[in-house]
C-alpha cells in the first residue's frame, strides 16, 4: 500500500508515504537536476514483512532516482535474514549508498557491510567517494554509526573537494552538524523512526525530550545559502521496525523521501518545510562506552555460539 504526499492518515502498519523535497539552494549552481531517493532503517526480519519491503523498493524505482542512499539499520537483532537483505538491495535500479547503523554493528557490521557490497551497494564508513551521474560528479560523504561510537568525521571528509557538490549520509542526525561545516550543504539520516506514533507531538516527546534527539523526523536546519545555519539534514521515518510496527499520525508513517537535487526550495509542494531543531542532549561519556561495550559483548556473545563444543 502506497501513500502520496497530501493522502488521508492511515493506521495500516503497511503505508509507506511517498514525500518529495528540493534540495539546498547552494546546488542550484553546482547541478543540472539530479533525483536522490532516501530510505532508512529497514530492519529486514521477522517484525517487518518481506511485502513491505519490496513495496518500498518498487515505490522507490518507480520514481526513476538518479541514486539510492541508505542511511542504517539493515537488519534487527541477528544475521538470520541477510540473504533477504541482499535480494532487496540488487532490486534497486539505480546505483546504492549506503551507511551502517547501530543494529548494523550489534548484529556484526563487517558481515552486514559484506553483505551490502555483495549486492552491489557501496558501503562508506567514515569515507567518501565521488559518482559521475548524468556527465556530473557529486560527492558522497558517509560517517560510519555514531550511537556506537564508529563515526569518524575527520577521517570521512579528509580530502573532500570544495569545488564539487556533496551530499552526506550520517545514521544519526546530529552528526550533521559538524558536516555542514565542511561544506556538506545536505544530510540524510535515520534511526528515529520518527517515533513511529506522532500523534499529539508524541514522538517529540520520547525521541526529543526523553530520548536527547535535536532532529526527529524531517527537515531541519535552512536550505538556504544566507541563512543562520551552514545546511540542511533530513530525519526519514524508515521502513522496518525493530520491535513493535505500530505506525500512527502522518509524520510516522513509513516513508520514501525523494529530493530534486538542482530544483529551487519552494518550486514545487514539499510535505514540509525547515523545522526548527529541538533543544536536545549530547549523551554523556558514560552512556557512550556504555554503547561501545554492547557492541563488543554481543560480538563476544556471537562468537562463542560458533565455537564447536569441546
Amino acid at each position: 500500500m502506497v501513500q502520496e504526499v497530501g493522502a488521508p492518515t492511515s493506521v495500516n502498519p503497511r503505508a509507506i508515504r511517498l514525500r518529495r523535497f528540493a534540495g539546498p539552494a547552494t546546488y542550484l549552481d553546482q547541478l543540472a537536476p539530479l533525483r536522490i531517493a532516501h530510505l532508512t532503517d529497514q530492519h529486514v526480519g521477522r517484525v517487518t514483512p518481506m511485502k513491505v519491503q519490496r513495496e518500498a523498493v518498487d515505490l522507490t524505482n518507480q520514481q526513476r532516482p538518479d541514486l539510492v542512499m541508505l542511511t542504517g539499520d539493515f537488519v534487527c537483532h541477528s544475521q538470520l535474514y541477510l540473504d533477504q537483505l541482499e535480494e532487496l538491495i540488487r532490486s534497486f535500479d539505480a546505483p546504492v549508498f549506503a551507511v551502517l547503523g547501530n543494529h548494523d554493528h550489534w548484529s556484526g557490521g563487517d558481515e552486514v557491510k559484506r553483505s551490502l557490497q555483495r549486492a552491489g551497494a557501496e558501503v562508506l564508513c567514515n569515507a567518501h567517494t565521488v559518482v559521475t551521474v548524468r556527465h556530473q560528479r557529486l560527492q558522497v560523504v558517509g560517517l560510519d554509526d555514531a550511537y556506537t561510537g564508529h563515526a569518524q568525521r575527520e577521517r570521512a571528509v579528509k580530502g573532500l573537494r570544495n569545488d564539487l557538490p556533496s551530499i552526506g549520509l550520517s545514521h544519526i542526525a546530529e552528526e550533521a552538524d559538524g558536516l555542514w561545516r565542511h561544506g556538506v550543504p545536505l544530510v540524510l539520516s535515520g534511526h528515529t523512526h520518527a517515533g513511529q506514533v506522532t500523534v499529539a507531538r508524541l514522538h517529540e516527546l520520547s525521541i526529543g525530550k526523553l530520548a536527547g534527539h535535536k532532529y526527529v523526523h524531517g527537515l531541519y536546519g535552512t536550505r538556504s545559502p544566507a541563512g543562520p545555519q551552514q545546511g540542511a539534514v533530513y530525519v526519514g521515518a524508515g521502513i522496518g521496525a525493530s520491535v513493535i510496527p505500530l505506525r500512527l499520525g502522518d509524520r510516522g508513517q513509513r516513508e520514501v523521501a525523494v529530493f530534486e537535487l538542482g530544483a529551487a526550495p519552494g518550486s514545487f509542494e514539499e510535505h514540509h518545510t525547515e523545522q526548527p531543531a529541538l533543544k536536545g542532549r549530547k549523551p554523556s561519556p558514560v552512556v557512550q562506552a556504555k554503547r561501545a561495550e554492547q557492541v563488543v559483548r554481543k560480538r563476544e556473545k556471537r562468537e562463542r555460539k560458533q565455537r564447536p563444543p569441546s
